[in-house]
């Protein structure tokens, strides 16, 4: 597979989300970890400790921007002053690209602060992806959208989640940040089969990949990320490094967090799966030089 603008991180590897309970192990011990994702949201402010600690943490790790709150499908336009903020910290982190939901939670100003399914129209793929358009245009790095995990959906759906998904993605010409433990949720929950989505998706539009635990209840699946990732998720994550080549990998673990230690050690089973594909494609690369070599 040949590098584009959003797959061309390959070196970025495993990652794990920055998060306060691990500062101080992360400044005395300084371990090897790839890369930081942190939650924009948590430092879009004008100082104080966060960025103090945002700082120190850039000082040694690069760190890759994730929000929770653009809600692309919502009615109406982003906040001026919202995206002033973002780009802001773009500028700050020099983020290579900035990931949020595709999905919606604001109706005239109020906030839901929650990350609402979509109805899969033609209507909403039209204005998702003109909402996607106009972020891209404002901060000027590349964006990648996030499948989420739902528990509800529309009666007035024309297709399914992914080709909503292929369709919003093509017309805003983004990236996707492909959620595979939210495809998992979602397919237990609506019935349909995981490895179809993982399939069907552009694989060269894929910036980043989401892996996380869920809490499994009688009648459905709760998108947690308070557990270790399940045999399931990581089939769904081994087929979409087979389609999309190494990728940019994120463990989220965002309550009853564990220590560092544990969060670092799940987060490397990735490398279980992204170590083949790399030596594969390295073999593949050495293969096409050497026959270009002779053709000249």
């Amino acid at each position: 597979m040949s590098g584009n603008r959003f797959n061309a991180f390959k070196d970025y590897g495993v990652g794990i989300g920055l998060r306060i309970p691990h500062y101080e192990h992360i400044f005395a011990h300084k371990p090897g970890v790839d890369w930081f994702e942190i939650i924009s949201e948590n430092y879009m402010v004008d100082g104080g400790r966060p960025l103090q600690m945002l700082d120190r943490i850039m000082e040694n790790y690069r760190v890759v921007q994730h929000g929770v709150s653009m809600y692309f499908g919502s009615a109406q336009a982003p906040d001026r002053e919202h995206l002033r903020r973002l780009n802001s910290l773009v500028k700050r982190t020099n983020t290579p690209w900035l990931s949020d939901h595709l999905c919606w939670g604001s109706v005239d100003g109020t906030y839901s602060h929650d990350l609402l399914p979509l109805p899969y129209t033609w209507e909403a793929v039209e204005k998702t992806a003109a909402r996607i358009r106009e972020v891209r245009d404002f901060v000027e790095i590349p964006v990648a959208v996030e499948n989420v995990s739902s528990y509800a959906e529309f009666v007035d759906s024309e297709m399914t989640e992914w080709e909503f998904l292929n369709e919003v993605v093509e017309r805003a010409d983004c990236g996707i940040l492909l959620d595979v433990n939210n495809i998992y949720v979602s397919s237990v929950n609506h019935d349909f089969t995981p490895m179809d989505y993982v399939n069907a998706i552009p694989a060269e539009r894929v910036a980043q990949i989401h892996i996380a635990g869920h809490t499994r209840y009688e009648k459905y699946i709760l998108d947690t990320h308070d557990h270790p990732v399940i045999d399931p998720v990581w089939q769904l994550y081994a087929r979409a490094i087979e389609r999309c080549g190494p990728t940019p990998t994120l463990l989220e673990w965002d309550d009853r967090i564990p220590s560092f230690e544990e969060v670092w050690a799940e987060a490397r089973k990735a490398e279980r799966y992204l170590e083949p594909v790399k030596k594969h494609k390295a073999v593949e690369h050495e293969e096409e030089k050497q026959l270009a070599e002779v053709a000249q």
